[in-house]
């Protein structure tokens, strides 16, 4: 980091905050403070909508999962544009027939109190948990590569978002969103096209992608119907689509984006604007992980792209025999470059010669048995360690190939995402705490001021709670899988709530309160017993089907219950 990186870095992070709170201060009542006055136009619901779901987790992770794991995960988004619709025809135009606040206020109308309630602390759950999973996603990334400290990031990153959410609710959300994702989006382009420049001189895109194809990173679509793989068009195309139905028509992150919006028309062109673009976006995220990688098959790689791994070992016993597998890397990274300028000479030459891609392959898999040992060894020296280095290959990329000032402007560009994702998520919280939690259970009527009050304090508090959530953080295998992994968990039982709301008009409050219930404690022992108590990469079910799971087990069990149990109680009656 030099002088001119830490100036582009402060200055973008402050002109967003200062400019969301300045432009936004002064709500006058709860309806401008969480609706934002129903002012926001439909590009703007887009955008906000997008920066909302790309995090930082996106940007960290999603490359170094294209890196060792190739474009599969791009099948994860194949069933969001179809939820988009759903949400499009549906959920939107039911939101603002009954004026809600947030989602749940529907629950309630159309069920009762008891089930308002249950899915709105579901919500906040696993939405408190993925709030503070924003912060601490580039704070443990950032504190591990600069050697800053991981609680003052936590507090740092926290602390900006509270300030301008604070003071303009959603409109200061949607206001800095738009030049969040303007940084973001410039940031990542202008990395994708350096990594371009940086590969040999005589090489062409096309023969990068044939060198990727060559190590198995290009395989984008998987139709195998085995329930372990974690990314297939199926599990993307089912699972996907529940997750993207309940996230972004359930979860009062992203409902809270669109019901700003000025008018059902401009919501639902808001969301058809993410369906359109989110999957391209994530594709040229995985893309840009995928030239990561045959970018370091030209140029030195480390044996873990954790630096803090590498530190461990150096204090260890163990310290000759991991320098010893550093000097077998370096050798191999030789071969690898020699044998890649050797199958980019043969394309140029319309020849995909299948010696040269066979022993790709076989060099590629001496590479990974050198990590996996290396792997050994950091666990031998600490057994306490976090070995899986996914989320530290692209800023590793970062900090050490590109040029002065743009190291801080990807610095920015990740910070910025924590904070716009981070800020959707803490109005959301505070506005369900508010609306359904608080002003629901109250006896007494209070002003308008009161309550405006009362979500901004919300606001505050939930803003405290997440950034102690990342303080007490672990590092999971993959950040973004983890995110996805609280949501698969939490998703599928309030998704059914609601999918027997709009359109099974049978099924009564008490039929739907108790089959969320058993399905939520049946999504648990799934997951435990098919997921958690297996190691990485054994686990029985993949974890995008708990989303269809749990919405199939609500919908099921409640229409049972109400042509049985329920039915016969009201017959009595």
């Amino acid at each position: 980091m030099q002088l001119f990186d830490w100036i582009v870095l402060i200055v973008t992070l402050l002109f967003i905050v200062i400019y969301g709170a300045w432009k936004t201060k002064g709500s006058k009542n709860v309806e401008d403070f969480i609706l934002g006055g129903n002012e926001t136009p439909w590009h703007i619901v887009g955008l906000s909508v997008m920066a909302t779901q790309a995090s930082a987790i996106t940007f960290l992770s999603t490359p170094g999962q294209a890196y060792h794991d190739g474009m599969g995960f791009v099948q994860f988004y194949f069933g969001l544009p179809i939820a988009m619709v759903v949400i499009c025809v549906t959920f939107i135009p039911i939101y603002h027939k009954y004026k809600v606040y947030t989602a749940y206020e529907y629950l309630e109308k159309r069920f009762d109190l008891k089930t308002r309630s249950l899915a709105a602390i579901l919500f906040l759950f696993q939405r408190g948990l993925g709030t503070g999973l924003t912060i601490y996603a580039p704070a443990i990334i950032l504190s591990a590569l600069l050697g800053w400290n991981l609680t003052i990031m936590n507090i740092i990153i926290g602390v900006l978002v509270i300030i301008y959410t604070f003071s303009g609710g959603t409109k200061a959300v949607n206001v800095t969103q738009k030049q969040q994702m303007f940084v973001i989006m410039s940031g990542m382009l202008i990395t994708f096209f350096l990594i371009l420049h940086y590969l040999p001189n005589d090489m062409t895109f096309t023969n990068a992608l044939h060198i990727a194809g060559a190590n198995d990173k290009m395989n984008i679509v998987s139709f195998s119907i085995d329930p372990e793989e974690k990314y297939t068009f199926w599990s993307g195309i089912t699972g996907g689509f529940f997750l993207a139905l309940a996230y972004f028509g359930t979860d009062q992150s992203q409902v809270g984006r669109y019901l700003s919006g000025r008018s059902v028309r401009e919501s639902q062109m808001g969301l058809i604007m993410n369906g359109l673009l989110k999957v391209p976006m994530q594709f040229f995220i995985l893309l840009t992980g995928v030239m990561v990688f045959v970018f370091f098959q030209f140029n030195p790689v480390p044996l873990n792209f954790n630096p803090n791994n590498k530190i461990i070992v150096e204090k260890s016993a163990f310290k000759a025999e991991y320098h010893a597998l550093e000097k077998k890397l370096d050798d191999l990274s030789e071969d690898k470059k020699v044998i890649n300028l050797l199958y980019i000479d043969q394309l140029n030459q319309d020849y995909d010669n299948p010696i040269l891609r066979k022993e790709l392959i076989t060099l590629s898999n001496k590479e990974k048995d050198l990590r996996d040992r290396a792997k050994e060894i950091i666990l031998k020296a600490d057994s306490g360690s976090e070995t899986n280095d996914k989320d530290y290959v692209f800023f590793h990329f970062i900090l050490h190939y590109l040029p002065k000032g743009l190291i801080g402007l990807l610095l920015a560009v990740i910070i910025s995402a924590a904070m716009s994702s981070t800020a959707s998520g803490l109005n959301a919280l505070a506005s369900t705490t508010a609306i359904d939690i608080y002003k629901r259970n109250l006896k007494e009527e209070k002003s308008e001021r009161h309550y405006l009050n009362a979500t901004k304090f919300f606001t505050l508090l939930w803003g405290i709670i997440a950034i102690l959530f990342a303080c007490i953080g672990t590092l999971f295998e993959n950040l973004i899988q983890l995110v996805n992994i609280i949501g698969s968990i939490f998703y599928g039982t309030v998704l059914g709530i609601f999918l027997v709301g709009f359109y099974i008009k049978q099924v009564h409050s008490k039929a739907i309160f108790y089959s969320a219930v058993v399905s939520q404690i049946t999504i648990f022992i799934i997951y435990y017993y098919a997921i958690y108590i297996f190691p990485s990469g054994e686990e029985k079910l993949g974890y995008l089907w708990l989303n269809f799971i749990g919405a199939m087990l609500t919908i099921i069990i409640s229409l049972v219950l109400q042509w049985t149990v329920f039915k016969k109680e009201k017959s009595l009656a």
